[in-house]
């Protein structure tokens, strides 16, 4: 793990885990390292919370005063400047966003000139130059001094990309959208409106403060409610910066990132689209998702925890679909990162295609009930190799046997460990999660514990 940049960018409270002379240096340090032989150009977007605002100058005002041009989509997605960077022939792109953490978080994420994220190489180099061991980077001068540049078309001609991958018209089709008062406040509906659905939106009101707050995918429950009481046919819901879908399908059940895996990986399959390809899940990836899909003679294949390991074994091997359980689904054909939108136009071109409602595209998953705590403790590495955890970690394994799993990891992105455990029984999961936890807290391990 790097010191600051993490399995999705630089990202903590602002202005104290992460300030503005952090997104200052980055800025400088990005406008410097492309722009050696040519004049560098990178495209920032960012999210509603207020803090983005602020990083977006500092970033724009390192990478001017390094040389580079700094083109500004404004509030726009993730895969957005995913897409814009590759297709315009950008030297990297720059995201800020906090993801589905709270607004007074905020994060820097780094594209490479693909799209994708940015290589650990020059990750180091950027450690480095925060930590002052890089040396010193000159300042441009005179005419080399660098511009910013609005480019909001850029985002306009994303919105045009997902309307083409569209394969039917939505009319008749009554769709909810919850847009978690982040990225997609100004997308989503504007998509499924040029498409022809009935859309239903909440969460579409941001203030700088309220991103994530009670909505969007991490409260998953605002849109299942919203979906039942207005009788619609299905349900979308976003995180911050649209990178990640879920869906709730007429009945108000959610459908997960497992679950959207086996509906479109089915959908592959029939058509002969599949081939040897497998599909690509992290290792919190539920049971029932592996035999359903093992009924299906699909393979699959488990990476670490973060759709940056799922997209760089989806490209190592040529697979066509991975993502997570939380909803970072990749189509490795259409994107090189997790693309919330795109997620739920493919989705719902399987359930026109195939002309079933969710539910029942989804029935042959027997999802294993799960507990998952997120546990804060005084230091993760230490907790994680303390002898009596580890053996309480065994202990529970052996006493589930065949019949379920325990996963004990440290966050990538937030400064917590996470418990989680599969069994036949919601109260078995809660059971082994809590006596791995106890046991952290009998060695003085624990600060904090929060169920997810």
């Amino acid at each position: 793990m790097s010191k600051y940049f993490g399995t999705d960018g630089f990202r903590g409270e602002a202005n104290k885990d992460l300030n503005v002379e952090h997104a200052y240096k980055i800025g400088r340090f990005l406008g410097h390292y492309y722009g050696k032989d040519h004049k560098c150009r990178v495209v920032i977007g960012k999210d509603t919370r207020r803090s983005s605002y602020m990083f977006e100058c500092a970033l724009a005002a390192g990478l001017t005063a390094s040389g580079a041009d700094a083109y500004l989509l404004h509030v726009t997605t993730t895969p957005s400047v995913s897409y814009i960077t590759r297709t315009d022939d950008f030297d990297c792109g720059i995201m800020i966003s906090a993801s589905h953490n709270p607004f007074y978080d905020n994060g820097i994420k780094l594209l490479n000139g693909e799209g994708e994220k940015m290589g650990d190489d020059v990750i180091e180099l950027v450690e480095q130059y925060l930590d002052g061991v890089y040396g010193d980077i000159p300042f441009a001068e005179r005419e080399n001094i660098g511009r910013t540049i609005d480019y909001a078309s850029g985002r306009n001609r994303y919105i045009g990309y997902l309307i083409s991958l569209a394969t039917h018209s939505y009319k008749g089709v009554k769709v909810g959208l919850d847009c978690a008062n982040g990225s997609t406040w100004m997308i989503a509906k504007s998509v499924f409106d040029a498409l022809g659905s009935e859309t239903y939106v909440i969460n579409d009101a941001p203030d700088g403060l309220n991103i994530n707050t009670d909505c969007g995918s991490t409260h998953i429950e605002k849109l299942q409610q919203f979906v039942k009481d207005n009788k619609l046919d299905i349900g979308f819901a976003f995180d911050g910066d649209a990178d990640r879908c879920l869906a709730v399908d007429e009945n108000g059940n959610l459908v997960d990132g497992d679950l959207i895996l086996y509906v479109y990986a089915c959908y592959m399959q029939e058509r002969g689209k599949l081939g040897d390809s497998k599909v690509v899940t992290t290792v919190m990836s539920n049971f029932g998702l592996y035999k359903a899909l093992d009924m299906r003679g699909i393979g699959y294949e488990k990476t670490a925890v973060g759709d940056k390991y799922v997209y760089e074994n989806m490209r190592a091997n040529g697979h066509w679909i991975g993502g997570e359980q939380s909803g970072h689904i990749i189509f490795a054909k259409y994107a090189s990162t997790g693309d919330g939108m795109l997620t739920a136009i493919k989705l719902m071109q399987v359930v026109l295609d195939k002309k079933m409602p969710l539910s029942k595209l989804t029935a042959p998953v027997s999802i294993y009930p799960q507990c998952l705590k997120n546990v804060k403790v005084t230091d993760k590495d230490v907790t994680m190799n303390d002898p009596d955890v580890q053996a309480a970690v065994e202990a529970v394994t052996a006493k589930l046997g065949a019949e379920g799993r325990i996963l004990l990891r440290k966050s990538g992105t937030e400064p917590v460990l996470r418990v989680m455990v599969e069994a036949p029984t919601y109260e078995m999961c809660e059971e082994n999660v809590d006596f791995v936890i106890e046991a952290m807290n009998k060695k003085g391990l624990l600060i904090e514990v929060k169920k997810k």
